[in-house]
């Protein structure tokens, strides 16, 4: 009989592969520093902007734009989970190395435009003016998406990305200029053009940037969809109370588990996307950043609570005898802290970004379990922990 009698699920990289929104963010990133729309900056060894792709030219951006994936993982190395994030990141970045090219050769009178078009963020209308600059001056920029490698790889944590970006921006701005920082209009923006590349137009009630297919109804399964609906059936004949916690917006969660016969395992209430956390972070800006590795989505499932307060005012760790009945099992370095900070057993599945080659940062964070996919997660149901699983 299984001694756990709560287990929350990650979903990118535990049920469904991450590979589609690791294309999305890339799409994302590419057109915000591409498109005419947006900043026009020409991007050397790319496709030109459009709003589809063949999958060559998609593979194509991606390696591109994060750099063989090698900017992917610096991000998720420092507990970087949500593909929201990843974009605004690279975007930012390269927008600093933008302004500093203007900043240095474009006229005098450019500066104070700016620093009256920031006033509210850097708004659509703000990437406009940079964008006109470019067009207008003799000012050549030449974007390197490995450059943002290297201050990645200086940072230990997430929060650390964060300022190191806000830090870049007030150094060639001033003090008194809006930080990029969480929740800022930038981050809106690219979390919007995320959403229209991944959903497409037949989900999306406006964008900014018709034709895009989407990606919703091309997602690819782990495991084997019936062999999954039968192990979280077993779950629940053994009255265990199962979770879920992901970076993935409501729809982009709810559309594709209810299409694979998953969704009905899962109490609504326990279902905690990233949309749950945006909501919260609005009411409750002085509590923000509450994505992963933050452990309030998982905890939000675990206590099946809709009120944030709740949530934001239980005390962590969980006493031990409700600790020791939870699981949490996830893909990712934030998915560790999070089952770190709630106090609870951690399995962790390589079936993310690195795959095999994450079992080794994984018994360095000295997880509970670690399994080749969550199919593993038999060996506990039926009572025989394989010694291959246990750390």
């Amino acid at each position: 009989m299984l001694h756990y009698r709560t287990i929350l699920f990650d979903i990118d990289g535990v049920m469904l592969s991450e590979e589609r929104y690791f294309d999305a963010s890339a799409l994302t990133v590419h057109e915000l520093l591409y498109s005419p729309q947006y900043l026009s900056v020409a991007v050397s060894g790319v496709p030109e902007f459009q709003p589809a792709y063949s999958e060559p030219h998609i593979r194509a951006i991606r390696r591109a734009v994060f750099a063989e994936d090698r900017v992917l993982r610096a991000m998720k190395q420092v507990g970087v989970n949500a593909n929201w994030d990843m974009v605004y990141l690279q975007t930012a970045f390269q927008l600093t190395r933008i302004l500093a090219r203007l900043l240095e050769h474009s006229e005098t009178g450019f500066q104070q435009r700016l620093l009256q078009a920031v006033q509210e963020g850097w708004t659509r209308q703000a990437l406009d003016l940079v964008r006109d600059e470019l067009a207008n001056s003799n000012v050549r920029v030449q974007i390197d998406f490995d450059a943002y490698l290297e201050s990645a790889s200086k940072a230990a944590t997430k929060a650390e990305l964060f300022e190191d970006l806000e830090n870049r921006l007030q150094s060639l701005l001033g003090p008194e200029v809006t930080a990029f920082g969480y929740e800022r209009a930038l981050w809106n923006v690219c979390q919007e053009t995320f959403q229209e590349w991944y959903l497409g137009d037949s989900y999306v009630g406006h964008t900014h940037q018709p034709g895009k297919k989407g990606f919703l109804s091309d997602e690819i399964a782990i495991v084997q969809p019936q062999e999954f609906a039968n192990l979280l059936g077993a779950c629940k004949k053994q009255n265990v109370v199962l979770g879920i916690a992901t970076g993935r917006p409501e729809i982009e969660t709810k559309v594709p588990l209810k299409e694979l016969g998953w969704l009905k395992f899962f109490d609504d209430a326990r279902v905690s996307t990233a949309s749950d956390v945006l909501r919260a972070e609005r009411t409750h800006p002085k509590a923000a950043p509450l994505a992963k590795p933050n452990p309030f989505s998982y905890l939000r499932s675990y206590l099946a609570a809709k009120d944030p307060v709740e949530v934001l005012n239980h005390p962590l760790p969980l006493p031990q005898e409700d600790a020791r009945t939870t699981l949490i099992v996830g893909d990712s370095v934030a998915d560790r802290l999070a089952a770190q900070a709630i106090g609870c057993d951690f399995a962790a599945v390589l079936t993310g970004l690195e795959g095999e080659k994450a079992r080794a940062q994984f018994e360095e964070l000295d997880c509970d379990y670690i399994w080749s996919d969550v199919k593993e997660l038999w060996t506990l149901l039926n009572g025989a922990e394989s010694p291959v699983s246990k750390v």
